[in-house]
């Protein structure tokens, strides 16, 4: 995204689902002044097929500009190699804010304030339970091989346990959010290729062109991200099930409940949201 950038002078908009294709629409060429925007997107085509992870440019007879890229799941690994610009971190310790956009209550699927939060918390819990089952102990491994702790099912059925309780999920989270447990060499984001991790990075892939809006819409864009995730996380889990061994399509997907959790953390932090630790 960073390279299409450089070259667009913006960030260029996800396009479709991204299930089969992962495509971005740009119509920059139709913003330049003094070109015809049909010459100007065949110009700019040009040097974007000579981008790494460039699969394919077309350029549309009206100049719009479809990108696809060879690997969606790129995507995660800028989220997180940028800092957290101060001010996003996510609000754990501070009250409420009155008046936002949803309500506390009730914390039912059908409040989609509720669904944000607990996706946040998901996508903590992971971590911490990757951890205890032992992929944090030693290098962050990218390949199959088994990990121990098969004999637990962390799925649904652990979740459940954190509703529950209403166990702390902070300390767990903390353990893991800096870089000696998160092996770039690690990650291989061409894992990601599920159709429910299709639908989280197609999410993921908003973020630059919602940042540079004048109006993000996040309560909205929380909501969709959210709901992509709790679908990944149910049907296509970080943590293996029964004594299914590690792969490095779980620890892909470890990331990408990281990069999901940024997200949701900068998007609650703008609308005065806490960001939970429990629920």
């Amino acid at each position: 995204m960073g390279a299409l950038c450089v070259v667009l002078g913006g960030p260029p908009v996800p396009n479709g689902s991204w299930e089969r294709r992962a495509t971005y629409v740009s119509t920059v060429a139709l913003r330049r002044a003094g070109g015809v925007p049909r010459e100007v997107a065949e110009e700019l085509a040009i040097r974007l097929r000579l981008l790494p992870g460039v699969l394919a440019v077309e350029v549309r007879p009206n100049g719009f500009l479809v990108i696809e890229v060879a690997v969606p799941g790129d995507i995660v690994r800028e989220i997180l190699a940028e800092p957290v610009a101060p001010g996003r971190e996510a609000r754990e310790e501070q009250p409420r804010a009155e008046g936002g956009p949803w309500a506390d209550f009730p914390r039912t699927w059908g409040n989609p304030g509720f669904v944000v939060k607990y996706a946040y918390v998901r996508t903590g819990a992971v971590q911490r339970w990757a951890h205890d089952l032992g992929v944090w102990d030693e290098d962050l491994p990218g390949r199959d091989q088994d990990m121990g702790g098969g004999d637990e099912d962390l799925g649904s059925e652990h979740d459940d346990h954190v509703l529950a309780d209403g166990e702390d999920l902070r300390d767990g989270e903390e353990r893991h959010d800096d870089a000696e447990g998160w092996d770039p060499a690690a990650f291989r984001p061409e894992l990601l290729v599920d159709p429910r991790d299709r639908a989280v990075l197609r999410l993921l892939a908003e973020l630059p062109s919602r940042r540079g809006s004048r109006d993000p819409g996040w309560q909205a864009y929380l909501e969709r991200l959210a709901e992509a995730y709790h679908d990944a996380f149910e049907h296509a889990p970080a943590i293996p099930k029964g004594d299914e061994a590690w792969s490095g399509t779980h620890v892909a997907r470890l990331w990408m409940a990281r990069a999901v959790r940024r997200v949701l953390a900068e998007g609650l932090t703008d609308l005065l949201q806490t960001a939970p630790h429990k629920i």
